[in-house]
């Protein structure tokens, strides 16, 4: 199982930082209608309940975003995914439909108002994951936007570098639909939605949508 650990500047940055670290055995495929629909559902939910402005106010994606700041990024321009999404559905945008496991991510994320990182497993390289604040020109591919700038983010590195931050993950260890052991990774830099109610929905859809088993949840903390 993957084990977290944290750099001084993480410490420091974001002390009430709680990371739920979720792994599970897994079928990915086309994401079905009935999914989809729900997806659908909560992004009018979203919609529904904030303006634009308010969306960055969610006390989960506004600590994120504090997080950014204290590490010396600007949370505008990187946006946290969490707050992308929801900017996404509140303006009435279609979100991607990409396969079962990413848009189970994406819906605990928008319902949750925390970033998630969800990674195949079977391509990350060893069994410590680092969080640390990502560094001035070092390479970080992010899944659909190419060389992303990460310096000042917090970012996830496994052995041979970067894998994830709240704005992208990184291309190397992406989902994909041959993806057989999921590493879903929650980063609560504030509590919106309770520990133990995102752990229950994020197994109940996993097992639902994904054929979910071997499931294991464990939650660090700096």
């Amino acid at each position: 199982m993957i084990e977290i650990e944290f750099d001084e500047e993480i410490r420091r940055a974001a002390p009430g930082l709680r990371v739920i670290v979720l792994e599970a055995n897994v079928r990915n495929s086309h994401t079905p209608d009935e999914f989809w629909n729900l997806l659908g559902d909560l992004a009018a939910d979203i919609r529904s309940r904030y303006a634009l402005g308010m969306v960055n106010r969610r006390p989960a994606i506004a600590a994120t975003r504090a997080a950014y700041k204290a590490l010396g990024k600007e949370p505008n321009r990187y946006r946290p995914s969490a707050e992308a999404l929801c900017r996404r559905a509140v303006k009435g945008m279609e979100l991607y439909r990409i396969t079962s496991l990413v848009d189970i991510i994406n819906y605990i994320s928008m319902y949750t108002g925390y970033s998630i990182g969800g990674f195949d497993a079977d391509r990350v390289e060893g069994k410590v994951l680092r969080l640390g604040r990502g560094q001035a020109g070092e390479p970080f591919e992010g899944i659909g936007r190419g060389m992303l700038n990460i310096e000042g983010l917090p970012v996830y590195r496994d052995s041979a570098g970067g894998i994830g931050t709240p704005t992208s993950d990184n291309e190397r260890t992406k989902i994909s639909e041959d993806t057989r052991r999921l590493l879903m990774i929650v980063n609560m830099y504030a509590t919106e939605t309770p520990e133990d109610e995102t752990i229950e929905l994020s197994t109940r859809l996993l097992h639902t949508f994904a054929d979910a088993s071997n499931i294991t949840v464990r939650t660090f903390t700096p």
